[in-house]
């Protein structure tokens, strides 16, 4: 009984404890960021006066669009096929398995000097939305992929074989049994790898740039908010800014969790 009271403290203690620093990490931002809000801030076009945070905005939007649309259904494919249609037995899984673990555990800086040299310089994207996008996409892979075999996993396998013996086919039991099942884990998978994206600075850096206006098109290069926030505390002399900028980035990124979690709920009900 000691035990058990010692542990449901210790268990408290620590949601405690975590909550608490998460509040005063956004709390300390929105301290310092939201009385440096102003309507400059969001003007059209990037000035040195108004280090407008508006293009910035857009390209975090366009980033997070077109690599999720690569990633998520490359990422979901391979978690379909290493759970439904891989044999269990073939040698070659533990081996996409160890490529989806490495790939996971590499730093960002890492990710940031092979786009470089590869997408920037030996493809000549040069630095570029396209060549932050692939690079972007190549590296939330693993969480896409990782979060789709895990809810896969967590599927009944009694409801695939009633499926199977009413005489659903595999494809029919896959798309219309376990996936509506399986889609809240896949899309939690698919925010945490929206908030990878959003939150990355040392990849982008090497790849997308730091251009301030606004993207013309895909070979434009330009910045993201986080990446706008680092360049600016980087330089010192518009920190108050940066703290802005920050607030406006932990809001965007509650919005879209907001709307993918609710989502998320929405398909995991059958769309009722």
């Amino acid at each position: 009984m000691r035990n058990y009271n010692f542990m449901k403290h210790v268990i408290w203690g620590s949601a405690i404890f975590t909550f608490f620093i998460l509040a005063f990490i956004v709390g300390f931002i929105f301290f310092n960021g939201i009385p440096a809000l102003s309507p400059s801030l969001f003007a059209w076009n990037y000035t040195t006066e108004n280090v407008s945070m508006t293009p910035a905005i857009i390209s975090t939007l366009i980033m997070v669009a077109l690599s999720l649309l690569i990633s998520t259904p490359i990422g979901v494919f391979t978690g379909f096929y290493l759970v439904e249609y891989a044999d269990r037995d073939s040698k070659f899984i533990p081996i996409i398995r160890l490529a989806t673990d490495t790939l996971a555990a590499v730093p960002s800086i890492v990710y940031g000097l092979f786009g470089m040299l590869f997408f920037v310089v030996q493809l000549q994207m040069h630095f570029s939305m396209l060549a932050g996008i692939l690079t972007i996409s190549i590296m939330i892979l693993p969480i896409i992929i990782s979060s789709t075999e895990e809810s896969l996993l967590s599927v009944d396998n009694d409801i695939r074989m009633g499926s199977l013996a009413l005489g659903a086919g595999k494809l029919r039991t896959i798309f219309t049994v376990v996936l509506p099942i399986a889609t809240p884990g896949i899309l939690s998978g698919v925010i945490l790898a929206l908030g990878r994206i959003v939150g990355e600075t040392a990849a982008l850096l090497f790849t997308l740039g730091s251009a301030t206006g606004l993207p013309e098109n895909l070979s434009s290069s330009s910045r993201t908010l986080a990446l706008h926030m680092y360049i600016l505390s980087s330089e010192g002399f518009h920190v108050p800014e940066a703290y802005a900028t920050g607030a406006v980035l932990i809001i965007l990124v509650l919005v879209i969790n907001r709307i993918s979690t609710a989502l998320s709920k929405k398909l995991g009900q059958g769309g009722k």
